[in-house]
């Protein structure tokens, strides 16, 4: 097939693939042809290239990246417009079979709509997000009006999706339940996915050159934002002050770094090292290196949030400890898989409780890491994401050809 995705980012081949570039390639290489239409970032300029055998067309838009939700929102408002004006441009006489797009954000309905008018071509939702009850839920959009209008565009997605992956079955439960006119036929699990990493040993390198040796590492890898209440991890770190063996390395940016970085200045948190994004193979031999992966949610979220660093900690065969919000079911992955330890926040007994055991049991960490990777490669890889958004288009032309 002749396929088409909509992305926010798409990396460069000099820079670390994300999950939605693996899905890319692996469609390229089952043979498929793909056109990738992405927004350009700042250092980038508008432009159509081909990248690893991949047509690339990049779109100058708005900041889109740690930017205030008002500018955000203009930015995600204006998108469809900057997308579909580059798609007449390069695109006027060229035909597509189908079109994937995930959320965010929702306005890329606006060009699905269009794109399925013109090719009369099916089109498959990644749910990755679902807003804007989400970004209500954290107090980002206070405008009834706002709402009303951003929730307009969630059910015209919706309606124009011939197929939505959802990444677990409570967003699946959440989307039939709050949208009872949609179709539950046209939902499907479609969980996160990555690549297996390459086997490695575990090696003290990158511990070395990051001062933390001999350490026990709990990492958070990753955005820093509203959706990761990162308070939590500063509440456990701040428990554990006084084991100097103890640290907790966060790695990444965000719209809060300044305000964690400003919390663990006021509290005098010596075990806590916040670092921007590194290097690749320097995260990598971080987090491979590292001994629990620590996840944390808002306690605000009403929609089931799964948090796709998961994978990363899988990949690395490191165990999970986990502080959510009492509405994902992010949990039951964690049991089903049997790769780490979770609580609902404001159970900070429980919370402490778990990485006590996780600290005091080696062997249940590597239990529990191993775990993990097998789940991962059971389950979580591009090649399975494929073979699902394969099967569901062809399931549904056979259902329109009988």
């Amino acid at each position: 097939m002749r396929i088409l995705f909509l992305l926010l980012y798409y990396p460069e081949p000099h820079e670390s693939f994300n999950m939605y570039a693996d899905l890319v390639e692996e469609f390229v290489r089952n043979g498929h042809d793909v056109t990738v239409i992405s927004a350009a970032t700042e250092n980038q300029s508008a432009s159509l290239t081909t990248e690893k055998g991949i047509e690339v067309l990049r779109v100058k838009t708005q900041k889109l990246f740690n930017v205030t939700p008002v500018l955000k929102g203009i930015a995600t408002v204006l998108i469809p417009y900057q997308f579909k004006k580059a798609i007449r441009r390069h695109f006027s006489n060229r035909n597509f079979d189908l079109v994937l797009t995930p959320t965010p954000p929702i306005t890329f309905v606006d060009i699905v709509a269009w794109l399925k008018s013109k090719y009369a071509m099916p089109s498959y939702l990644i749910l990755r997000d679902i807003f804007p009850q989400n970004a209500r839920d954290l107090g980002m959009i206070k405008n009834p009006l706002l709402f009303h209008y951003f929730r307009k565009k969630e059910k015209k997605l919706y309606r124009y999706s011939d197929h939505i992956g959802c990444m677990s079955q409570g967003n699946i439960d959440y989307v039939i339940k709050h949208n009872p006119e949609v179709d539950p036929q046209k939902l499907s699990l479609l969980p996160n996915w990555q690549k297996l990493y390459p086997p490695s040993e575990k090696n003290n390198s990158a511990k070395s050159k990051y001062g933390l040796d001999g350490k026990f590492i709990a990492i958070f890898g990753g955005n820093i934002g509203e959706p990761q209440k990162i308070e939590n991890i500063v509440e456990l770190a701040n428990m554990y002050r006084d084991n100097h063996n103890i640290v907790f390395l966060i790695v990444g940016t965000g719209t809060r770094k300044g305000f964690l970085e400003q919390l663990v200045a006021r509290q005098k948190l010596d075990n806590i090292i916040i670092h921007n994004t590194l290097p690749r193979n320097d995260y990598h031999d971080l987090v491979q290196n590292a001994d629990v992966g620590l996840i944390s949610l808002s306690e605000k979220f009403t929609i089931p949030n799964i948090p796709s660093k998961t994978l990363s900690y899988f990949n690395a065969r490191i165990p999970i400890l986990a502080f959510i919000d009492a509405n994902t079911d992010y949990g039951k992955i964690l049991e089903e898989s049997q790769s780490g330890f979770w609580s609902v926040i404001g159970d900070i007994e429980t919370y402490k409780k778990n990485f006590d055991t996780l600290y005091n049991n080696p062997e249940l960490c590597r239990q529990m890491g191993e775990n993990g990777h097998k789940y991962l490669k059971a389950h979580l890889t591009p090649d399975i994401a494929y073979k699902t958004i394969i099967n569901a288009i062809a399931h549904s032309r056979r259902k329109t050809l009988q």
